[in-house]
């Protein structure tokens, strides 16, 4: 199986309320991992792309906390695009997919749940090393 098969929309726990709605996740619970790290993107300039990067072991999941922008994932055999735009709607990604974020609105906010801290060992940079090492010719 490809990693990007293993790729998933995840429903979120959604309450919804006259007063506003409210969505929670739960690490093991709502995604398929504990999670270590949480972190944002904001005030993403119009035309920039986020991401261009992959991780040998860490697993994500992206979430539109507030506007849009379209997620490019890319397992080196296949491509394919999907477009967050919902706040209850988590991305899965598993580890070894290439990833770039593009086309964000105004305002929008990336969240983003990781199974694992920081560490720059982890990332592949270089499209081609990360083609090279998953076993595909660039």
């Amino acid at each position: 199986m490809s990693p990007l098969d293993q790729v998933r929309i995840i429903q979120l726990p959604r309450v919804q309320d006259p007063r506003g709605n409210l969505t929670f996740v739960e690490g093991e619970q709502h995604v398929p991992f504990d999670i270590k790290r949480v972190y944002y993107l904001y005030d993403v300039p119009g035309g920039e792309t986020r991401g261009g990067h992959a991780h040998r072991d860490l697993e994500q999941v992206l979430i539109a906390a507030s506007g849009s922008f379209e997620v490019v994932l890319d397992d080196g055999r296949a491509r394919r695009t999907f477009l967050l735009n919902r706040p209850y709607h988590g991305l899965y990604l598993p580890r070894l997919i290439w990833r770039e974020l593009e086309n964000f609105s105004s305002g929008s906010v990336c969240l983003v749940l990781a199974s694992l801290r920081y560490d720059e060992a982890d990332y592949y940079r270089d499209y081609d090393e990360f083609i090279r090492d998953i076993g595909c010719q660039p």
